[in-house]
């Protein structure tokens, strides 16, 4: 049986084994070679483990990984400076035998307390990081817990370091009562002041995150990325399923259950997370030299009429060969014409797409994240339709849910707590206008989006690349200014709509593309939008560099205007855009 069980690897001990066949008793294995997988079962060689980044290499199953075990996957060799390794002892409600459970966990782990905090550097960027250890007492959060995650905010705070914590834990230390508790409110508060200094905070959430972990730091991060698979929720499964009296469905509260609901960025592969955490933190750099306020409005008034000279010769080198609005309008609803992502790939370098509202959902009809261009970090939001019917139906055809306008508005705010330019890619026929949509609140998600777009203090360039459908299409265009591919349309509902509600008759949609005024051109002699990108041949896989191109060098015009401005000039400059229409 022992020989069967160890089949692939029993040449290592077949020779130890020959030697015993004449015994009886079966061979030994030295203690702490093997490790028992909870998910497949088999012992596996702990080297293996150990080189697979603590990954079952059978199942692929995730074991949980020791604070100083994570750290040193993921940080430079040598880099890191442990903050408040020792910390007193309390025992708050005078708990029977707490004292003792500490220090048993204290003798089993090496540790002082349930999470290890310090600095250290990612492939050369500096961090503050903190790392729970589950086998402290399921890293429940008690005051000494707590004290050391507020402590090392707020140095990392004072020393505008960014904050990574890697969240393990089965949530409140019940032996501290409400003590504990409190400190929810005490971790969160510091990271609220974090936030509002412009620092950066990323939660990773590993397995399992529960409870009062869970309703505090580990869900307040700027972006919250999750190990495949971790247990993450407010209250247990078996809690839950009691309660209820129900059984949970399959995959219930795992990390995979979270990203369909709006509540993570992403979902890392362990051996992808240092990578994955070095390029945030790249695109989170502050420039070496911050430009002072008077500085940053001294841009020349020369140099911004050039720029606007470039846009305005620019914009009249289109030419439409003769189409019609009616051909504009097919043109634009092209099956082949490129979509956001593409133009985002082209265009962009290291996009890193984030997924949710953290309120319900998320909608694959809105793409966005954070890229660089040119050295800038810089954020990018698209409305995406699909290119195959599959894909369509999972994009919902580019037809936003208020999730996807909640998604892109939470990034939005996000590009303007860090400083970084914001560009949208407008794309769609319209709002998604099901019961479901209404239910969640469409027209106040599309009106919150105007509200807060307007008032942003960083600049806003939307392009519209095919479809601009209504107020769906305007809940990502309230921009510093707005182009148009050549053959691009942008109206107040579709010719169809137009033409069954004013003549009763959507067969005279063509005539109603015509008198809608909806071509680049026929926005652009009336000043509605600012720029065109002309389209010597329709849009397609084929002309999309020479596109992509184009637009990129029109980019660098923009964020040259404007990178000089202060963020009250830029909301004025919005704002006195839309007034004088």
């Amino acid at each position: 049986m022992l020989r069967n069980m160890f089949k692939k690897t029993y040449t290592i001990i077949d020779s130890h084994y020959k030697h015993q066949k004449d015994q009886k008793e079966e061979p030994s294995i030295p203690e702490g070679l093997w490790r028992k997988c909870n998910k497949c079962r088999p012992p596996i060689y702990v080297g293996d483990v150990k080189n697979n980044f603590y990954i079952c290499p059978k199942c692929g199953g995730y074991f949980r990984v020791h604070a100083y075990r994570r750290l040193e996957m993921l940080l430079d060799e040598g880099s890191f400076e442990e903050w408040n390794q020792e910390m007193p002892f309390s025992n708050p409600l005078d708990f029977p035998g707490y004292e003792k459970k500490v220090e048993s966990a204290r003798e089993k782990t090496g540790l002082n307390e349930a999470i290890v905090t310090g600095k250290g550097r990612i492939d050369g960027f500096e961090t503050a990081v903190g790392v729970c250890d589950a086998r402290f007492m399921m890293s429940s959060m008690g005051h000494v817990v707590g004290e050391k995650i507020t402590q090392m905010v707020e140095r990392a705070t004072k020393e505008k370091l960014p904050v990574i914590l890697f969240a393990c834990s089965g949530g409140a230390r019940m032996q501290e009562g409400l003590v504990s508790l409190m400190q929810m409110a005490k971790t969160s508060s510091a990271l609220e002041r974090h936030h509002e200094a412009g620092q950066l905070f990323v939660s990773v959430l590993t397995d399992p995150t529960t409870g009062g972990v869970t309703a505090s730091f580990a869900m307040l991060g700027d972006i919250i990325l999750a190990e495949p698979g971790a247990l993450i929720g407010f209250a247990g499964p078996r809690v839950i399923q009691q309660t209820i009296g129900q059984k949970l469905p399959e995959g219930f509260q795992r990390a995979e259950f979270l990203l369909e609901h709006g509540f993570v960025d992403q979902i890392v592969e362990r051996d992808q997370q240092r990578e994955v955490l070095a390029q945030i933190l790249k695109l989170h750099c502050k420039p070496e030299k911050e430009k002072s306020e008077t500085a940053q409005t001294t841009i020349s008034t020369a140099s911004v009429e050039d720029v606007d000279n470039t846009v305005e010769e620019s914009g009249k080198k289109w030419n439409n060969s003769g189409k019609s609005a009616w051909d504009m309008v097919q043109l634009s609803r092209d099956s082949h014409r490129p979509t956001a992502l593409d133009y985002i790939h082209a265009i962009f370098d290291g996009f890193m797409e984030f997924h949710g509202d953290r309120y319900f959902g998320d909608d694959g009809a809105i793409v966005g994240g954070i890229a660089s261009f040119h050295g800038t970090p810089v954020t990018v939001i698209g409305q995406q339709k699909g290119k195959t019917t599959k894909d369509n139906l999972k994009r919902n055809f580019g037809m936003p849910s208020p999730e996807g306008y909640r998604k892109a508005l939470r990034l939005m705010k996000q590009a303007e707590t860090f400083g970084r330019p914001i560009i949208c890619f407008v794309d769609t026929p319209g709002a998604f206008c099901g019961i479901e949509a209404e239910e969640r609140g469409q027209g106040e998600a599309i009106a919150r989006n105007l509200f807060e777009m307007s008032a942003l203090n960083v600049p806003v360039l939307s392009i519209v690349i095919g479809e601009g459908g209504s107020g769906g299409a305007l809940a990502m265009a309230v921009a510093n200014e707005v182009w148009m591919m050549e053959n691009a349309i942008y109206s107040i509902l579709s010719p169809e709509g137009f033409a069954s509600i004013l003549w009763k008759d959507s067969k005279k949609a063509p005539d109603a593309a015509r008198v809608m005024k909806i071509t680049a051109e026929d926005l652009y002699e009336r000043g509605l939008i600012e720029d065109i990108i002309p389209e010597e041949n329709p849009a397609n896989e084929d002309t999309l560099p020479m596109l992509a191109q184009t637009m990129a060098d029109k980019m660098k015009n923009f964020l040259r205007k404007y990178e000089g401005l202060t963020a009250e000039e830029i909301r004025n400059q919005r704002y006195d855009r839309f007034r004088g229409m």
